[in-house]
């Protein structure tokens, strides 16, 4: 029995209903789309947030992150030679829900004097276009020593705002792959200040593993003299424990410059290159990138 006349025009009609909606829909989820920037704080535009990493590709962000956050010791280099000291050195992820990072707290203290770091800095880790990744070195606001101990609960530094770091210029640390599972890098030129002991320039070069962290830094007069860090190598800082390196959700994957501790004699070891703050009496084991 053939259908009614009158019934098509109610079929059309509900068909480009239904096909109008559907185009709205997908409109709108276009619009959505365009809009999704990346987020704005108060430090600064973020990065965008990375996709997943593909099996086996290199990223020497995550990389340098997630070898460099641990605690360290030099005890078994200072039994070794007593030219070197047994300094304690940690570095933990801050901030972990930026996309601007890593951000990592650097805390440097002599075995026999733990409650008083002389080196505490902020680091953050950059990838640059040649495939290498840079180290940023911030200084912390005020007096240093009132964040002594906070590698122990990172929730402290959700009170400091990141626009509050003031950038230590020409101090970075470039790093590189140097083989399967090394990385290495160090300071560019001479353009990390330096004014002690007659200085004008320190260089610090690292060498970085998953298990070690090797730093030799140095202070050098404008005729390029050294006049202050170690004579005899790198000091050689064993990780003890590891430290979390990557971002909760999602996954994500630190520049250098010397340091100073009181106590130290036997070698020419330098405090942290373009210190403000007059240095100890005595000058001190070496830096981390």
């Amino acid at each position: 029995m053939n259908a009614p006349a009158d019934s098509a025009p109610p079929l059309r009609s509900r068909a480009a209903t239904v096909i109008g909606a559907c185009s709205a829909i997908a409109a709108a989820l276009a619009l959505l789309a365009a809009c999704d920037g990346p987020p704005v704080v108060d430090a600064g535009p973020l990065e965008s947030r990375p996709g997943p990493r593909e099996a086996g590709a290199l990223d020497p962000v995550a990389d340098a992150a997630a070898w460099l956050c641990g605690h360290y010791s030099s005890a078994a280099q200072a039994a070794a030679d007593p030219a070197f000291f047994d300094v304690r050195l940690h570095v933990v992820r801050i901030w972990p829900d930026r996309l601007d990072g890593p951000w990592l707290y650097v805390e440097q203290a002599m075995a026999n004097a733990l409650d008083k770091p002389y080196r505490q800095r902020i680091y953050r880790l950059s990838a640059l276009p040649d495939g290498t990744a840079e180290s940023i070195i911030h200084e912390l606001p005020g007096d240093p020593l009132a964040w002594a101990g906070a590698w122990k609960d990172v929730s402290r530094f959700n009170a400091l705002d990141p626009a509050l770091l003031a950038v230590r210029p020409g101090c970075s640390v470039v790093l590189r792959y140097a083989g399967p599972g090394r990385m290495s890098g160090s300071t560019q030129g001479d353009g990390c200040a330096s004014a002690l002991r007659g200085a004008a320039y320190a260089t610090s070069e690292v060498t970085l593993t998953a298990g070690e962290l090797e730093s030799w830094d140095r202070g050098f007069d404008a005729k390029g003299n050294q006049v202050w860090g170690s004579t005899k190598g790198a000091y050689r800082f064993v990780k003890e424990a590891a430290a979390p390196a990557r971002r909760p959700d999602p996954e994500m994957p630190l520049g250098t410059e010397a340091s100073v501790a009181p106590g130290e004699t036997t070698a020419m070891h330098p405090p942290m290159p373009g210190a403000t703050a007059p240095a100890p009496a005595e000058p001190a084991p070496g830096g981390t990138p």
